[in-house]
């Protein structure tokens, strides 16, 4: 019982153990959080522009690029150099033809950065287009292109882009014309209709042969985008692309697909050296036909097609007290004709059917028919069986020609000068919102234009979420069965700590043994030993006591006897009085001797168990 008292402990201080680290773990995460503002707080003293303070603290500055780009936005001044498209969508109903959705800059409305603003689009079941030139055109030759931007789904999305298209450098470039069928080299972002998460990765690539452009379209990345999509928060959208042919695209910094221009796009870049001859047929006496029936196979004697697959069961019996002549369904007492009923327009009114109320405990009513079974003779059309085709020639395809529209691109990277960027979108949402564009050949400009944007956002609004235990309500109120579970998990642990910590009650065996550890200190390892060996001892002591009061009733009763018999004999030999005296008292002191002698005997048991105790 010691031990395990001993272990109780050890448990209830683990648990406190436990819970101190806990709240330090906390603790420190929160000053984490404000070692990071500091930091923030800091760069923004160094500035020389104006700054707005939020709530938390962290200091707002629009972010400056660190190194060459070739196009930059922030929306937080003036929108400057981007133009709305004036013109109408082909191939569309005039009514919804136009670009026409309305687009403001304006801060977020959850976890906002104070003066810090985007673009965002604000109408529904509209086409928008807007676009801006770039400082500077992207030649691709020797460096890579990063392309970078945020989007935030501010009221979720049903069904909408929010996607860029980097637009191909031409002399007839108008900004003001620009609509879905404007020539762009690559478009690159998010994309949602139904179930369906994308996030598209398209160029345009020129046959060097006819110098017409296909659509290469990456494959779809692996993970699970819908979180992107609906968690309302601020994410970021990265694209980069290398002169080796190689491409990734990453989220919040994190690279989500990646592959080869040559070997990961589809339909693929280079098309296949062979074609299949499109003059080439198959000819007529091509047996593709792996099996045939067996031709020397014949139907058996007794196969006889006509046996009926089910036939009734003549073992079957009508059960008693089936009620032949009650109709199963009888016209309903209570029904009655309508006020408005005409007999010469409507005909004659009947009562609807009800079920036969005497049926329900009847096992049934009506014509009663055999329940039908399968025919055990019933074997069905006879068919040869099949057997390997002795001409089977396999499948036919036509011959392989060399493919006269062949050609080999090894650089598809070098793609269509890029001098613009545009949005030119449809949203049944309102309210996406987009901030920090740039376009630039290193990763560590992307990286600080990212941690000076996008950064803040994210820190803000990890910050203003919400607590563990307003997560585990909020969940619970979409999952009321999740209450059982929290009532349950909480309850095991403060079930097991009452059971381990509550402090016992002592009985009277406790404290006896513990007196009896006083004069003699016993090794902790030994005492459930001992224990059980003072419990044998107690039971032997209880037996040499019931052994020796046996003992001394028989002592009393020889000394009884012993009298007696001495006084008989006094009797019969007569003696002087002095001598009479003399003989009892010594007879006396005999018996008392012998009692005395028992009751030591008796007395050095005790003591023998005792010393085994002690």
């Amino acid at each position: 019982i010691t031990r395990m008292h001993f272990q109780w402990d050890w448990l209830c201080l683990g648990v406190l153990i436990i819970s101190s680290v806990t709240a330090e773990t906390e603790n420190e995460e929160t000053l984490d959080v404000d070692v990071e503002v500091e930091d923030f707080d800091k760069q923004s003293q160094e500035a020389d522009i104006d700054r707005d303070t939020s709530s938390l603290g962290i200091v707002y500055q629009t972010p400056k690029p660190t190194g060459e780009v070739y196009f930059t936005e922030t929306f937080d001044g003036v929108l400057a150099g981007w133009v709305l498209s004036k013109t109408k969508k082909e191939d569309t109903d005039d009514n919804i033809a136009k670009y026409d959705g309305r687009w403001e800059v304006e801060e977020l409305k959850e976890n906002t950065v104070p003066g810090d603003r985007g673009l965002v689009l604000k109408s529904v079941a509209k086409h928008h287009a807007i676009s801006a030139m770039l400082t500077k055109a992207f030649i691709f030759d020797k460096k890579p292109l990063i392309v970078q931007y945020e989007v935030n789904f501010q009221e979720g999305i049903d069904c909408g882009g929010a996607y860029i298209k980097l637009l191909s450098s031409s002399d007839d470039l108008n900004l003001e014309y620009f609509f879905d069928k404007t020539p762009y080299t690559i478009m690159f972002g998010p994309d949602k209709c139904g179930e369906d998460y994308k996030l598209h990765f398209i160029f345009r690539h020129k046959n060097p042969k006819t110098g017409e452009y296909d659509e290469k379209h990456a494959k779809r990345p692996d993970v699970d985008l819908k979180k992107f999509y609906l968690d309302k928060k601020t994410h970021l959208y990265t694209l980069v692309l290398k002169p080796d042919n190689t491409f990734e695209m990453l989220i919040d910094q994190t690279v989500v697909s990646k592959g080869s221009l040559l070997e990961d796009v589809v339909p693929p870049v280079n098309p296949p050296k062979e074609i299949e001859d499109p003059s080439d047929k198959k000819p007529d006496d091509w047996d593709e036909r792996p099996k045939i029936p067996d031709p020397n196979a014949v139907k058996p004697d007794d196969w006889d097609e006509d046996e009926p697959s089910k036939i009734e069961d003549p073992d079957a019996v009508k059960p008693e007290g089936w009620l032949d002549d009650e109709p199963q369904y009888v016209p309903d007492p209570n029904a009655k004709k309508p006020k408005d009923w005409d007999e010469e327009m409507d005909g004659e009114w009947e009562a609807p059917q009800i079920p036969n109320p005497k049926c329900e405990t009847a096992p049934g009513c009506g014509h009663w028919v055999r329940p039908m079974k399968n025919n055990p003779n019933y074997k069905g059309k006879w068919k040869a069986p099949m057997i390997d085709n002795p001409n089977y020639q396999g499948i036919w395809s036509p011959r392989k020609i060399p493919n006269p529209d062949y050609f080999e691109d090894l650089h598809p990277f070098e793609m269509t000068t890029v001098s613009a960027i545009g949005l030119e979108l449809w949203s049944m949402t309102s309210d996406i919102y987009f901030d920090n564009f740039i376009i630039c050949s290193e990763k560590e400009v992307a990286d600080r234009w990212a941690a000076d944007g996008w950064g803040l956002k994210k820190l803000v609004a990890s910050a203003n979420e919400p607590g563990m235990f307003s997560q585990l309500v909020t969940a619970a109120e979409d999952h009321p069965w999740l209450w059982v579970l929290y009532i349950l998990t909480l309850a095991l642990p403060v079930g097991l700590g009452v059971l381990f910590c509550w402090p016992t009650k002592k009985t009277d065996e406790d404290i006896d043994f513990k007196k009896l550890d006083v004069s003699k200190p016993i090794p902790r390892g030994k005492l459930k030993y001992e224990r059980d060996e003072l419990e044998d001892d107690e039971i032997e002591e209880k037996e040499n006591e019931d052994t020796a009061e046996d003992e001394r009733r028989e002592m009393e009763e020889t000394k009884r006897e012993l009298i007696k018999d001495t006084k008989k004999m006094g009797r019969e030999a007569l003696p002087s009085e002095g001598e009479v005296e003399d003989d009892d008292d010594d007879d006396e002191e005999a018996a008392n001797e012998v009692a005395v002698g028992s009751q030591e005997d008796v007395k050095s048991n005790k003591s023998g168990s005792e010393d085994e105790v002690s």
